[in-house]
C-alpha cells in the first residue's frame, strides 16, 4: 500500500465522522439503541470533539492518511517550543495492526530527535494502542480515571 498525507480540509469532514464511528460503535453498541439514535450520538459526540480540538489546539497540524490515495486514517499533532503533543491518531479498522501507526509515531519520534523536543500524549487505558506506544519507548508519566498520560523524551527516555 502507498501511504501518504495530506492536509485536513472540509471535504474530509464526513471521512472524520466515519472514522470516529468506527473506532467508538463497539462502546456504545452494548446500550442496546437503534442504528438511527446511536448515529445522532456518535455525530454529536464527533461534533463535541472536534470544536474541543479546534479550540484546545487551533494550531495543531492536522493530516490525513491516505492508502492509495483514499483516506484510511488521521493525526493531528501540536507543536509547542517544550514538546510535540500527539492530540489524535486513529486508523480505520481495517487498516489497524498493519505497522501505519507505528511509522508515523517513529516520524514523530524522529523530529523530537531533531528538534530536541519530547513527544507527548494521552491514550485510553482501555486502548491497547499503549503497547505499541511503549515499545516505541514512550513511558507513563501519569493517569487519571481513564487516560494514561506519556512521554518519549530524546533518545527514547523520559524528559
Amino acid at each position: 500500500m502507498n501511504l501518504t498525507v495530506c492536509s485536513f480540509s472540509p471535504e474530509h469532514q464526513e471521512f472524520l465522522f466515519r472514522l470516529y464511528a468506527s473506532t467508538r460503535q463497539r462502546e456504545f453498541a452494548s446500550l442496546g439503541w437503534p442504528p438511527v439514535q446511536l448515529e445522532v450520538f456518535l455525530r454529536m459526540q464527533f461534533n463535541n470533539q472536534q470544536r474541543w480540538y479546534e479550540t484546545a489546539y487551533p494550531d495543531a497540524e492536522h493530516r490525513i492518511i491516505l492508502g492509495d490515495a483514499e483516506p484510511i486514517g488521521r493525526i493531528l499533532v501540536n507543536r509547542t517550543a517544550e514538546y510535540l503533543l500527539l492530540v489524535d491518531i486513529a486508523l480505520l479498522p481495517e487498516h489497524q495492526n498493519r505497522g501505519i501507526g507505528a511509522k508515523y509515531l517513529r516520524e514523530l519520534n524522529e523530529e523530537s530527535e531533531q528538534t530536541g523536543v519530547p513527544v507527548r500524549l494521552q491514550v485510553l487505558k482501555t486502548n491497547p494502542a499503549q503497547h505499541l506506544y511503549e515499545r516505541l519507548g514512550f513511558v507513563k508519566t501519569g493517569e487519571d480515571e481513564l487516560y494514561l498520560q506519556m512521554e518519549r523524551g530524546i533518545g527514547g527516555l523520559k524528559s
